[in-house]
């Protein structure tokens, strides 16, 4: 069966951009999600005017993001949050169930536009070291879960597979791409546009045996010590090898949909869709949010907030601007 005569099975849509699209493979016991993003790229980096590079990072962590997010079956959040010596010193992408997405990266514009003259736009080159933090937020009445991963040269995928190998303990795979468009009208000033894909495959046999993966290295094993090695089962070594054959360029082909690509990917051994989740660009900053948290802060705290008797707040997400008088706290 083909994925658009799934599609009609279900009776839904294609997912289009800014839409996750679960899927299965179910002769190779691997379950995934695919994701191709647009608009709500663009609209969440063009409040920011950030520096190419920035938002080529941004649109990467925002990709993994709509990924892992996605698969929280309860109402909660899931948080990315990098903090490294690098030109971008902090990303911070936000996924609050069902569909709310919002980012925002903080960065040094000299060291970025530096970086830009010598070439040295990758992911490790504007991150440098530190950590990376996800965050599983399940409300109030739940402890909150996080996994930390070191930023020592890494990528968007690489961190992935670490937290998973750390964390989870699921064999998984991850691909990311981003790319740019340059949409130009007639009497009109070039416009840039953001394009990202991404596809997560897990492997989750019956069988737990089947699973075992090689212990992460323990760093202090005595000399002469070898890694453990387990050798990968069949059906997941095909998995995660057809899935490491995407390119770039078709994850960030504009012509591309996520229906497309998984077929692309798995049509021999048959593959799955479910119903499309969809993204939105949502942030959760509010009035009734700010003014409590202005009143949550100490009377000589407001003071130093205040200019001219008033106080201003600026949310770093969506750039919304509350303005208050400093009397009303």
């Amino acid at each position: 069966m083909s994925v658009q005569d799934e599609l009609e099975r279900l009776g839904v849509a294609p997912a289009g951009r800014d839409a996750v699209l679960p899927f299965a493979v179910e002769p190779l016991d691997v379950r995934g999600r695919a994701v191709m993003l647009g608009p709500i790229l663009d609209r969440i980096l063009d409040r920011h005017d950030y520096p190419a590079p920035v938002s080529r990072l941004l649109a990467e962590a925002t990709t993994l993001v709509a990924l892992l997010g996605t698969s929280l079956k309860f109402d909660g959040r899931f948080t990315l949050q990098t903090t490294t010596d690098g030109p971008v010193s902090m990303l911070v992408v936000d996924f609050q169930t069902p569909d709310g997405l919002r980012a925002c990266a903080q960065f040094d514009a000299e060291a970025v536009a530096e970086a830009e003259a010598r070439g040295a736009t990758d992911t490790p080159s504007m991150l440098g070291r530190g950590h990376l933090a996800m965050t599983v937020d399940q409300g109030a009445a739940m402890n909150r879960y996080q996994g930390i991963v070191a930023l020592d040269g890494t990528t968007m995928e690489e961190v992935a597979h670490q937290y998973f190998a750390q964390s989870e303990q699921i064999p998984t795979v991850v691909r990311i791409a981003v790319g740019e468009m340059l949409d130009r009208q007639p009497g009109a000033a070039p416009r840039h546009s953001w394009l990202a894909g991404g596809v997560l495959a897990q492997f989750l046999p019956d069988a737990p045996e089947r699973m075992r993966q090689a212990d992460l290295p323990p760093g202090d094993a005595p000399e002469g010590v070898g890694e453990h090695f387990v050798e990968e089962d069949d059906a997941w070594r095909e998995a995660r090898a057809l899935v490491e054959t995407l390119r770039d360029s078709e994850l960030g082909d504009p012509e591309m949909s996520a229906e497309r690509l998984l077929f692309r990917l798995f049509h021999e051994r048959g593959v799955r869709v479910f119903a499309p989740q969809p993204l939105a660009d949502r942030c959760r900053c509010s009035d009734a949010r700010i003014r409590s948290m202005l009143k949550g802060f100490t009377e000589e705290e407001r003071t130093d907030m205040t200019v001219d008797g008033r106080i201003e707040v600026t949310c770093r997400f969506c750039n919304t601007r509350y303005d208050y008088e400093a009397g009303e706290f």
